[in-house]
């Protein structure tokens, strides 16, 4: 575990694995998380490959220091990726953090192999506008944990743990509101579907459901570089509940892009 500042932002990271020949992975956890959230697949990888994993800007331990954007967060991933002389890793990332590893594959082709975008919604920009104004309204307001705990109940499934989700709630809610506020507003103007059609690498999208805002197979066509999945019996939080699942569809994916 370690700190690397980029213009005087400190990032916490959590680095394991062997070098050698397999493509290294970075992982990115989704809005309000941190690092943890992706732990399982930071000890399924780490036997075979290197693996980075980053608290962004704004969360876990790293420095409160904006803005909090989806292209900030983007540039700050590419950023890590060469600073740690990772060669031309995959991003994996989670939710919010998926939205990330397609905007580093969007913006920095040069410095990735390929994203993995793990329930991530991609639509065009302002599609969901509406729907989250009320909620980004209340994330002004004194009473904005109980608006936070409110929205963060839909994320989990009726087959997901329990204890498990009260506890990913808790950490959420320890991530500064400015924070999420911000993201949450980044999220909604991120034009996801733009970003998705104008990678060049290869891209895949798994998603715990099929739905209008985050199913990608509809792109497919248009997107010869994206491969699709969907996982069983999980709500949002897929890498937590599933891991055997989303683990094997990286794996296979891995042996796709080298």
């Amino acid at each position: 575990m370690a700190f690397i500042e980029r213009d005087g932002v400190k990032l916490f990271y959590e680095e394991a694995g062997p070098g050698g020949d397999a493509a290294p992975l970075v992982l990115v956890h989704g809005w309000t998380c941190f690092h943890g959230h992706l732990a399982p697949q930071f000890s399924h990888f780490a036997r075979t490959r290197r693996v980075v994993s980053v608290d962004l800007r704004g969360h876990g331990a790293s420095d409160v220091t904006g803005p909090f954007t989806i292209e900030t967060f983007a540039d700050d991933v590419a950023w890590l990726c060469g600073a740690l002389q990772l060669q031309r890793p995959v991003v994996v990332g989670h939710s919010m953090g998926g939205m990330i590893a397609v905007q580093v594959a969007a913006s920095h082709p040069e410095v990735l192999r390929a994203a993995v975008a793990l329930d991530s919604p991609f639509a065009p920009a302002g599609s969901f506008a509406d729907a989250l104004a009320p909620f980004i309204a209340a994330l002004e307001r004194p009473d904005h944990v109980a608006a936070r705990r409110s929205f963060l109940k839909v994320m989990f499934g009726p087959h997901d743990d329990p204890v498990r989700a009260a506890e990913v709630t808790e950490q959420m809610l320890a991530t500064p509101v400015e924070v999420a506020a911000e993201a949450e507003t980044s999220i909604v103007g991120w034009d996801g579907e733009a970003a998705l059609r104008s990678c060049t690498l290869p891209v895949l999208t798994v998603h715990a459901n099929a739905s209008a805002v985050t199913d990608t197979g509809r792109l497919a066509a248009d997107c010869p570089h994206l491969t699709t999945g969907q996982t069983v019996g999980a709500g949002h939080f897929i890498q937590l509940e599933v891991p055997d699942q989303v683990n094997a569809m990286i794996e296979r994916f891995l042996r796709i892009v080298g």
